[in-house]
């Protein structure tokens, strides 16, 4: 709703207005990008107006006709190319949206750079848009995707760190968390554990969100964007955890159709990207080898299948997959059998008869071919993506490591030692094995002893693993 209200000038879009959309340019940052893709595909942008989106940084030509929406973040070198396309005079007007609130300074450069190109009466509005997090389904979100190694669990724990860098993932987090809080329009009861990072994230979030509501004119939660938000007295429950508290989960394997596309196939805000193996037929000798092919495929929140299916353990998934194809062909069938009946020859009273009552069978057949392509076009989608995690599933033997470390963590009877797991030359990958023992090294009541240590270590190297994160892992326990 934010982003719609945006586009539309800033002015929220009416529902019942005939007219045609204002046609304007859309100029977005890698941040603007990765905010608004997960959300408004192409085909929504165009029905808003948006007749071109563009990258910031990206060589533009003038469009000097056109109002431009700018998306972006308040950094120095995106500020420095607002200035010098006001300079250029490329759009007929400017409407500069911040992702984070730019700070006075910034916004004093700009105002200059403004006046310099003799184009003040241009820039039409300054907005700080509080959409610094990425919305990838109606009830989650993450802070960033661009140098997201910044916020990462590795940046925050470095032994290395210094206090200045340490400072700024915090403000990178606390911002994220503030901009969300502004668009949900709430001020949350914040709750985190003592002595962690999580700690110092809650202090700092809960001093900008007072800081922001003791100045009643200026606050960002109140006035009519919220409606009756600050008078009710449901507040939501933000809790900040330390990752520490609970180590193993991450490095699980797991057994559910989405958390299998995020762990073993390149998925990102949404889209997966395949590549497509190209049959095994033999080309002849000295041939150059076939180009894999690249396919991207958006998983989103109006794929029904998806929404369905993406919490369901994988064999299910396949076989609804399955179902899915199976009433597509008996529908396409139907249509068929249809037409081949409407080429009725002779006259006798039972062909008549049929004829009518087929033609309104055949009428709504032909309505629902949209609903069917549609139909079809989600079960090819979905037989790629299943088909290639099953391949990798096979051929890591994923099915057995889930199961194996299922057993781990709650603690009950293995039915095959971890030494015989690990050394098994078709077991996965040496990360694959690596992740197993980390997880039954986190989950083991007391830590094995030294001698069996050494002679996992020697498994894990003979199986090629990296035992960096083991000396890590034995340190932090």
């Amino acid at each position: 709703v934010a982003l719609k209200r945006m586009l539309n000038f800033n002015v929220p879009p009416v529902k019942n207005s005939t007219g045609e959309p204002v046609w304007k340019v859309l100029i977005y940052d890698r941040f603007g990008q990765d905010i608004i893709s997960p959300l408004l595909s192409v085909k929504e942008l165009r029905d808003m107006g948006i007749t071109l989106h563009l990258l910031l940084h990206s060589d533009r030509d003038a469009i000097p006709d056109v109002p431009a929406v700018y998306f972006v973040m308040p950094t120095e070198e995106n500020i420095d190319r607002m200035c010098q396309d006001l300079r250029n005079q490329l759009y007929e007007s400017y409407y500069l949206n911040f992702i984070s609130a730019i700070s006075r300074s910034k916004l004093e450069d700009i105002a200059n750079a403004a006046i310099g190109a003799n184009a003040v009466t241009q820039v039409a509005k300054v907005f700080d848009q509080y959409l610094n997090f990425i919305t990838l389904e109606d009830d989650m979100f993450i802070l960033c995707n661009q140098n997201k190694e910044l916020v990462s669990y590795r940046a925050i724990n470095r032994p290395d760190i210094t206090d200045t860098e340490m400072e700024t993932i915090m403000d990178t987090i606390v911002d994220s968390l503030f901009c969300f809080f502004v668009t949900l329009g709430a001020i949350p009861i914040i709750r985190c554990s003592r002595g962690t990072a999580a700690e110092m994230v809650a202090v700092k979030l809960d001093k900008k969100l007072r800081e922001n509501l003791r100045d009643a004119r200026n606050s960002l939660f109140t006035g009519d964007t919220l409606g009756a938000g600050q008078f009710s007295f449901q507040r939501p429950l933000l809790v900040l955890v330390d990752r520490n508290i609970d180590l193993a989960t991450p490095l699980h394997h797991t057994w559910t159709y989405q958390a299998l596309v995020h762990d073993v196939l390149d998925f990102h805000l949404n889209r997966v990207n395949l590549e497509e193996s190209t049959g095994m037929e033999s080309s002849p000798a000295g041939a150059r080898p076939k180009k894999k092919n690249k396919k991207s495929y958006d998983l989103t929140a109006s794929d029904k299948f998806w929404q369905k299916h993406k919490g369901s353990p994988f064999p299910e998934v396949a076989e609804s997959v399955q179902q899915e194809l199976e009433s597509y062909r008996a529908q396409e069938d139907e249509v068929k059998r249809l037409k081949s009946i409407m080429g009725i020859e002779g006259e006798d009273e039972g062909a008549i008869s049929m004829l009518s009552d087929n033609t309104a069978k055949l009428t709504s057949a032909v309505s629902s071919l949209p609903e069917l392509l549609e139909k079809k076009r989600l079960i090819d989608l979905h037989t790629n993506v299943a088909t290639a995690v099953l391949e990798h599933i096979k051929s890591r033997k994923l099915d057995v490591y889930f199961e194996y470390e299922e057993k781990i963590m709650s603690k009950s009877t293995l039915d095959k030692s971890l030494l015989d797991m690990i050394s098994d030359p078709d077991a996965g990958t040496p990360e694959d094995k690596m992740r197993l023992f980390l997880i039954y090294y986190i989950s083991s009541a007391q830590a094995p002893s030294e001698i069996d240590l050494e002679q996992y270590k020697k498994a894990l190297m003979g199986a090629g693993c990296n035992l960096a994160p083991l000396s890590y892992i034995k340190q932090w326990k």
